[in-house]
């Protein structure tokens, strides 16, 4: 457990470090940018390792069906995640939200919190929800301004459908290569 949690920890203070500490981050320079990609590689190394090897200690059972919820929130994730990689104009909800990207996040966390009760599965999703919400909270401090992109036109929402459908199906065969069934 201890693993998880380390790589958890190194990942928010990864992330937060050119919030928390911008003078300091200015100092390292151009040389900070491979410390901080080190740091999150190493991070999520010790998350995945850490989690695999983390004992299981049940905190509650999930009702089976939240696996449907699991996998609808998984879509949506994917679908939002994806919302803000058109160049340009943007699909819904990028064009709503100014964090696309971390709002997938946070409903990835979510989804697997739903469907994992044991400790280390809170520790991991829990650690990373909280990340999240806790990077929309610094990045509208330091740049409280935004912008609304224009919206897409139906061609981007017809890639984006099908390419999270595509996404969806790849994750989901890797799961059950891994022996977990999103789908039981």
């Amino acid at each position: 457990m201890f693993l998880l949690i380390l790589g958890v920890a190194l990942w928010t203070a990864a992330h937060y470090f050119k919030r928390l500490m911008p003078d300091q981050r200015i100092a390292l320079g151009a040389p900070g940018k491979g410390i901080m990609a080190v740091a999150i590689v190493a991070s999520l190394i010790l998350m995945i390792v850490g989690y695999r090897m983390a004992a299981f200690i049940p905190i509650w059972t999930p009702p089976a069906i939240f696996s449907g919820f699991n996998n609808g929130l998984m879509l949506l994730a994917l679908w939002v995640y994806g919302s803000s990689a058109a160049k340009g104009a943007k699909a819904w909800p990028a064009y709503k939200t100014r964090h696309p990207q971390l709002l997938a996040v946070k409903i990835w966390a979510l989804a697997h919190l739903l469907v994992n009760g044991d400790l280390a599965s809170i520790i991991l999703f829990g650690g990373i929800l909280g990340w999240a919400v806790g990077s929309v909270i610094l990045i509208n401090k330091a740049e409280p301004n935004w912008t609304a992109p224009e919206r897409a036109e139906r061609p981007t929402y017809i890639r984006l459908a099908v390419i999270s459908v595509v996404l969806f199906a790849v994750i989901a065969g890797i799961h059950i290569a891994l022996g977990v069934n999103p789908f039981s």
